[in-house]
């Protein structure tokens, strides 16, 4: 005899109906512990480093900072110990030893993320990798970057400010080089991404609003004068100061998902300024390498995760390269397929920073931008902290 169905509960479904959560379908549906209430704010001593998403930024990424920067000073001389890595980075280097010199910084940035997440209470797949179509993105982020690189090196040609030479390989070498900077640029692409678009982007989404980043913004471009580098400083003043009124405007409005923009001004001015520590960069290449930090930015927002950047920046990376054989921000590698050199007005060709500084590229970058919120169907997942903290850990 089968039991009797019973009447559904009236009185639970409006409960769970006013604090915002799913209907019950079944036993087996997930309910958050504890009061459906907002948790009690934290007082005192406390309330400088808690807040009801954890750790606060501010703390998190200093954490981040003082676990990343050891690490990253042990490896790199465990290497150099080892002759793995050159003392002074090379400006043509080897497939090899571009492996090894970009493991040092992963290992640093898994390790200090790790323990991040071990402290916050979270998980590594936490920090914008959580996708359930990573597979799609990632490949579909590769093809996409090499095409645009292709786009790129395909209007220099045509305006003559590129002379592509003959193949500079044997058919021996081409796929072993072809695989080995593959491996080199796979990483390149997981630790700036991992860095900027995954820990950072994160991590300051959650705990930044327009006075801070204006800040943030301010003292990197502070630094830029005091310390008067001249590798293109102007690329990320421009940066910096396109994010002022947008993202004063969404702080006005105090839209749910401002705090994501914020945070995107910050990662792409920071990312501009760690490129102009780079030899060959002229003021058009610091400015795209902000520009794109920004379209990575859009990325997450339009796929849900950072494993699109993380696909388009190896794939551009590796075309730009081993394929083609261009300067990347100066740096000319062994080992590429065909061999290129700039020709005409430095505008148009980049000169000696390579695709990346031609006014060219700024057009690529946009098209990149058109793709991404036309193709790919943005997902509301702008805001991740809030989505995989439900409840306030008890961080003591």
């Amino acid at each position: 005899m089968e039991p009797e169905p019973q009447p559904p509960n009236q009185e639970s479904d409006s409960i769970q109906q006013s604090a915002g959560l799913p209907e019950s379908s079944g036993p087996g549906d997930f309910l958050p512990p504890g009061p459906l209430g907002p948790p009690e704010p934290y007082h005192g001593l406390r309330w400088m480093f808690v807040g009801d998403q954890g750790l606060r930024a501010g703390w998190s990424v200093l954490l981040f900072s003082f676990v990343f920067i050891p690490v990253l000073i042990a490896v790199g001389s465990i290497f150099s110990q080892a002759h793995l890595v050159a003392r002074r980075r090379p400006t043509n280097p080897t497939a090899e030893v571009a492996i090894f010199s970009e493991l040092i910084p992963f290992l640093a940035l898994l390790a200090a993320a790790a323990i991040v997440a071990v402290v916050e209470r979270r998980r590594l797949l936490d920090f914008n990798l959580r996708d359930p179509r990573r597979p799609l993105h990632f490949f579909s982020g590769l093809i996409i970057g090499f095409l645009a690189l292709s786009a790129l090196i395909g209007a220099l040609a045509w305006g003559h400010w590129l002379r592509l030479g003959p193949l500079s390989l044997s058919a021996s070498q081409l796929f072993r080089y072809a695989l080995l900077w593959g491996c080199a640029f796979l990483l390149v692409g997981c630790v700036e991404e991992g860095t900027f678009r995954c820990y950072l982007q994160y991590t300051l989404t959650r705990g930044i609003n327009f006075w801070w980043a204006l800040g943030v913004n301010a003292a990197i471009c502070l630094d830029l004068v005091v310390h008067a580098k001249g590798n293109g400083v102007w690329g990320d003043y421009i940066i910096a100061l396109l994010g002022v009124v947008p993202c004063y405007i969404l702080h006005r409005k105090a839209g749910a998902r401002s705090a994501f923009w914020q945070a995107a001004w910050v990662t792409s001015t920071l990312f501009g300024f760690l490129h102009t520590g780079n030899g060959g960069e002229n003021w058009i290449g610091i400015f795209a390498a902000g520009a794109i930090g920004f379209v990575f930015c859009v990325s997450i927002w339009a796929t849900g995760s950072a494993w699109w950047a993380i696909g388009c920046h190896a794939g551009w990376d590796w075309g730009e390269t081993y394929f083609y054989g261009t300067a990347d921000s100066g740096m000319l590698a062994r080992g590429h397929l065909f061999a290129s050199a700039p020709a005409g007005n430095v505008l148009w060709s980049g000169g000696k920073d390579g695709p990346e500084g031609s006014l060219l590229v700024i057009a690529v970058i946009l098209l990149l931008l058109v793709v991404l919120v036309t193709v790919y169907r943005p997902k509301n997942t702008v805001a991740p902290a809030a989505a995989s903290s439900p409840t306030r850990p008890d961080v003591r």
